[in-house]
C-alpha cells in the first residue's frame, strides 16, 4: 500500500506540474486543490485509498459523523421524514455519500417513504464502494455524476462543501494577492534542511479580489472565497423544483469567518487521523479541506430563489432531531460516540446545519429551537 501512494503521488505530481507548466507557471489554488483532490484515478478523491474510518489503524484519513455512530443517521431521518411529507416528495438526494455510511442510515430509517435514492458522487472507487454497501436496497438506490435538469425531493449533504475548492487571498503590506503554486527553483526557494523534498511553492500575485467584508487592521492575513461552493448552489437552486436541502458542516457565518484574528485562513489537511496545514505536501494522500462560509452560501441560495429553512449548530439540530432520547437505549459505546456530535467542544459546535427549501415554508423540526439564521 506504500507503493501504491508513493506512485500515486508521483503521477499526480508530473500531472500538477504540467498543469503549472500550461497556466504559464502559476496555478491558482483552487485550480490545484480540484486537481489534487480530484483528477481521474490520482486525486485524493479519485484514487483507491481508504478514506473513512474510526482509527488510523485501519489505514484511513479521518471520521465523519455517519462512521461514528448510526444514531447520527437515525436522527436527521426525523428531519429527512418531515421534510419529505411537507414537500410531498419521495425522493432523497445524497451529495458525496462517502463510505455508503448515511445513505444506510437514512434508508433504514426511513424505509418505504424514500421510493428513490439517488446519490450524486465524482469517484469512480468511492462509487463502488458504496454499490457494495448499498446492495440491500438493490434498484432503490441510483448513482449519477451529474445533476439532472430537474430535482424533485430532499437533498442532504454531510461534509460536502468543506471539500470544494476555494481561492486563496493573501493581504500583504496593505495589498492583496491572489496566492498560488508555482513551481520551487532550488536557487530562489531552498528548502530547510527538516522539509521534505517538493517540487512545488507558494507564489502570490496582485489581484483584484476581496473577500466579501472588509478585513479590519492592516496586518498581514490569509484567508479564502468560495466560488466553486457558491456557484454549485446556485445551479442546485436552479434545478430544485419542489423539496429541501439540508446541508451539515463545520465553518462560520461570514462575521466570524472573516475576524481579523482568523488570520491564517482554514485550509487544513487530513492524514492518518492527524492534520496539517500543507496542502503543497503529498498531493493525493492527503484531503484538503477549509471551513464553510455560511453566509456566502445562504446568500446564493436566497439570490436563487431558495429560502431559508434554518441555520443552526450540530448539537442543537440534532437535539431537535430527538438524538438524546434514542441514547436511553443506546450501549455505552454509542453515547460516546453521539455525546462527540452534539458537545460544544467537539463536533457540536464548530458544525452547523443549513437548510433551505423551495415550496411552502413550515417549522422545521431541526430548528425549533436554537435557529441561528439572524447571525448569516
Amino acid at each position: 500500500m506504500k507503493n501504491d501512494a508513493s506512485s500515486v503521488t508521483s503521477a499526480l505530481q508530473k500531472l500538477l506540474a504540467q498543469q503549472v507548466e500550461r497556466a504559464g507557471g502559476w496555478l491558482p489554488f483552487d485550480r490545484w486543490m480540484a486537481a489534487a483532490l480530484y483528477a481521474p484515478g490520482l486525486g485524493y478523491y479519485a484514487n483507491a485509498s481508504r478514506k473513512f474510518g474510526a482509527m488510523p489503524q485501519s489505514g484511513s484519513d479521518f471520521v465523519t459523523a455517519p462512521e461514528m455512530t448510526p444514531l447520527f443517521g437515525r436522527a436527521l431521518a426525523a428531519q429527512v421524514e418531515e421534510a419529505l411529507r411537507q414537500t410531498a416528495t419521495d425522493q432523497v438526494w445524497e451529495f458525496g455519500a462517502g463510505s455508503g455510511a448515511l445513505a444506510a442510515q437514512l434508508l433504514s430509517a426511513l424505509g418505504q417513504q424514500v421510493q428513490r435514492y439517488t446519490i450524486v458522487e465524482l469517484s469512480a472507487s468511492l462509487r463502488q464502494r458504496q454499490q457494495q454497501a448499498l446492495a440491500a436496497w438493490g434498484g432503490r438506490v441510483q448513482w449519477v455524476s451529474e445533476l439532472p435538469e430537474r430535482i424533485e425531493g430532499v437533498i442532504v449533504g454531510n461534509e460536502v462543501l468543506d471539500a470544494m475548492p476555494v481561492k486563496l487571498l493573501a493581504r500583504k503590506d496593505g495589498a492583496w494577492h491572489e496566492r498560488g503554486v508555482a513551481l520551487r527553483r532550488p536557487d530562489r526557494c531552498p528548502l530547510a534542511p527538516d522539509q521534505p523534498p517538493s517540487p512545488f511553492t507558494w507564489d502570490d500575485r496582485p489581484t483584484e479580489l476581496r473577500p466579501p467584508v472588509q478585513v479590519v487592521g492592516e496586518h498581514d492575513y490569509l484567508t479564502e472565497i468560495h466560488p466553486q461552493a457558491e456557484a454549485f448552489v446556485r445551479t442546485l437552486a436552479d434545478r430544485l423544483a419542489v423539496g429541501a436541502a439540508f446541508f451539515l458542516d463545520y465553518g462560520f457565518p461570514e462575521g466570524e469567518y472573516y475576524h481579523p484574528q482568523r488570520h491564517m485562513g482554514t485550509v487544513m489537511c487530513h492524514r492518518a487521523h492527524l492534520v496539517d496545514p500543507d496542502p503543497l505536501d503529498a498531493a493525493g494522500e492527503k484531503d484538503i479541506t477549509a471551513h464553510v462560509n455560511f453566509t456566502g452560501i445562504a446568500l446564493a441560495a436566497q439570490e436563487s430563489g431558495l429560502e431559508t429553512l434554518g441555520y443552526a449548530s450540530q448539537g442543537r439540530f440534532l437535539i431537535n432531531c430527538g438524538l438524546v432520547q434514542r441514547l436511553e437505549h443506546a450501549g455505552l459505546a454509542e453515547r460516546s460516540a453521539a455525546q462527540r456530535l452534539i458537545a460544544e467542544h467537539e463536533m457540536g459546535e464548530l458544525f452547523k446545519v443549513i437548510a433551505f427549501h423551495r415550496g411552502r415554508f413550515w417549522d422545521a423540526l431541526g430548528f425549533r429551537t436554537g435557529d441561528r439564521t439572524h447571525t448569516l
